[in-house]
């Protein structure tokens, strides 16, 4: 499935600004593409990058790292959840919460990329084996309404969020 190819549920969603910095681009190629990306910077990155923050009050790249791969894993719950056609409605999460329980000022490059590959793998495998009927289906999380597909772009969208935040920011 492409980008342009998602359901219109209507409404603004706060996550509409993740899926906006994907091009039209097929998910499956979103998650590949993705993926080659993170391991090539995580791989690249100086051990003393981990602990770095552009200003007072925000996150290190580590922290950036992690807040990606937890985000991936509860978007990617989210599908499977609907996907299954559960109806029951999802809550949302507390980013700054999840951050500061992380453990991520004292992770090591290789643990970040083997968690990293552990998800990623996992979303690629679950978006792969399903079918058109189970991407177009709807559940509620967050107080907002979600194709499966639109969890399966925002999860490659708010990866590509963070990279340009990194790159700018970061570099």
């Amino acid at each position: 499935m492409k980008k342009s190819e998602l359901p219109d549920l209507g409404g603004s969603n706060f996550y509409n600004v993740y899926i906006n910095t994907l091009d039209d681009v097929n998910l499956m190629d979103a998650f590949s593409e993705g993926k080659e990306w993170f391991l090539d910077y995580v791989k690249e990155l100086p051990l003393e990058k981990l602990g770095f923050s552009y200003g007072e009050n925000k996150w290190t790249v580590a922290e950036v790292l992690i807040h990606i791969i937890d985000t991936e894993r509860i978007f990617q719950y989210r599908a499977f959840r609907f996907s299954r056609n559960d109806k029951v409605e999802l809550p949302g999460f507390d980013q700054d919460e999840y951050i500061s329980e992380s453990n991520s000022l004292n992770r090591i490059k290789e643990d970040i990329l083997e968690e990293y590959l552990a998800v990623r793998i996992a979303t690629i495998t679950l978006f792969k084996n399903l079918g058109n009927e189970q991407l177009s289906r709807v559940g509620i999380a967050s107080g907002i309404p979600w194709s499966v597909a639109a969890l399966g772009f925002a999860i490659s969208g708010h990866q590509k969020h963070h990279e340009n935040i990194l790159m700018d920011k970061y570099a």
